[in-house]
């Protein structure tokens, strides 16, 4: 009997749940229509009114588009990038924590070797601790923020309704948002949501796309603060962005056999977020993160100073080095890109390094920026792609994700530099 089920639900399209619950809706409809006269609907409550404003595509994407403006550039990028980062990392760290464990590690510890291992270049305190407390965390708590808000509002649900056309021509309908806008958070995990996706098909084509195109909350973060000074390179690297999302999308889609996907979603009210509501979901959050992240960091940390007393880490960086100068890129950007690797938000806060030395121009910071936002995925996002796809997928999906990067960076930086654009 199991075998039978099996054969019979490896040849639907959609999950059995799905099957179940348009045969459902199949049969309420047909009871209504023998029993229910409906009459014309006038629209008078503001809550109606409101519903309609954030799924209609006139006002739903100018919409979009404030919220993105004044919710992640102006919350995220500005606020956390900017000041909470600037302040944690120059007051906090730069000025107590770090000196302060200086000199501790070398009264405690008289071995250079394993004084570097906790406060050298790729030390525990000075690297991994750092870059995950005051770099990373800011940025994380203030997405967190303005999920959980956007999340009690209601607004997720509509945002699929509103996308649902717009992903019907990438293979994929409006439950997609959800992993999507979740990638902003932590691309791991909304690598494992894809799994609320009906078919394997569109499993197949979210994953790639969170993949190739979307930054999570801490590496978006970093970016946005470095080009938030920059509105021109900002814009473009959006514009990037979405092009290679849509094209990347589109393809695949005309790639992989299979039906466009039907969209059902419930939808609860609007209402204000209640605000105890926004602090429980967004320090449950952070609490995860720490107990998540923060180890990863630190293991992220003792992996590159491992690297590095074995000389590991210079023979990638050698054969890393050609491929970043060939874009255009200070060969110092090659850690970035290697850090990028073990954590995406490892790469982009090397990018902030970069920057406050005084090593990238303008353009540079912008070629440096798209390519590192589409290059690989990072180690927790790469195992759980294996165990949801397999290895031969991620593989193959992580050679064409490290190909796309440096061919746009490339493409990218001759562009600039033939319209002689100065940013």
């Amino acid at each position: 009997l199991l075998k039978e089920l099996s054969h019979q639900q490896a040849l639907m399209d959609h999950s059995p749940h799905y099957q179940a619950m348009l045969a459902l809706k199949q049969v309420v409809d047909r009871v209504l229509a023998r029993t229910v006269v409906y009459p014309r609907r006038i629209f008078h409550g503001v809550r109606e009114k409101l519903n309609l404003f954030c799924i209609h595509p006139l006002t739903g994407f100018p919409l979009l588009a404030a919220v993105l403006y004044f919710g992640f550039y102006k919350l995220v990028g500005q606020f956390g990038a900017g000041f909470l980062v600037d302040w944690i990392d120059s007051t906090v760290f730069e000025s107590w924590i770090n000196p302060w464990a200086t000199r501790g590690i070398e009264a405690l510890i008289p071995w250079p070797v394993m004084q570097s291992l906790f406060c050298g270049e790729y030390g525990l305190v000075t690297l991994g601790l750092r870059y995950a407390v005051a770099i990373v965390l800011p940025i994380v708590g203030m997405f967190f923020l303005m999920f959980s808000i956007l999340e009690d509002s209601g607004y997720l649900p509509r945002l699929s309704m509103l996308m649902d056309r717009v992903f019907k021509n990438i293979g994929l309908n409006g439950r997609a948002v959800i992993p999507i806008v979740l990638g902003f958070g932590c691309d791991t995990m909304a690598t494992l949501v894809t799994r609320t996706l009906e078919t394997r098909r569109e499993r197949m084509i979210a994953t790639i796309l969170l993949a190739l195109t979307i930054p999570c909350s801490a590496q978006l973060g970093v970016i946005l603060g470095l080009l938030s000074k920059n509105p021109a390179g900002l814009a473009i690297w959006g514009v990037v962005l979405a092009g290679i999302f849509m094209a990347c999308g589109y393809g695949v889609a005309r790639f992989l056999p299979g039906e466009k996907p039907s969209f059902y979603m419930e939808m609860p009210p609007l209402r204000w977020p209640r605000p105890q509501n926004i602090l429980v979901k967004t320090l449950s959050r952070m609490v995860w993160y720490f107990k998540e992240i923060l180890p990863l960091f630190l293991l992220a940390s003792l992996l590159i100073w491992l690297g590095d007393i074995t000389r590991i880490f210079q023979l990638l960086l050698h054969g890393l080095t050609p491929v970043v100068e060939g874009i255009g890129l200070p060969a110092e950007a090659a850690a970035a890109f290697l850090y990028g690797f073990f954590r995406r938000d490892f790469g982009a806060a090397g990018l902030y390094d970069l920057q406050h030395q005084g090593l990238l121009t303008g353009n540079q910071l912008l070629v440096a920026s798209v390519t590192l936002t589409l290059f690989l995925p990072c180690v927790a996002q790469f195992m759980i792609m294996k165990k949801e796809q397999g290895l031969r997928f991620t593989l193959g999906v992580s050679a064409g994700v490290f190909l796309i990067a440096f061919l746009t960076g490339f493409c990218l930086n001759t562009v600039l530099n033939l319209v002689g654009m100065k940013l």
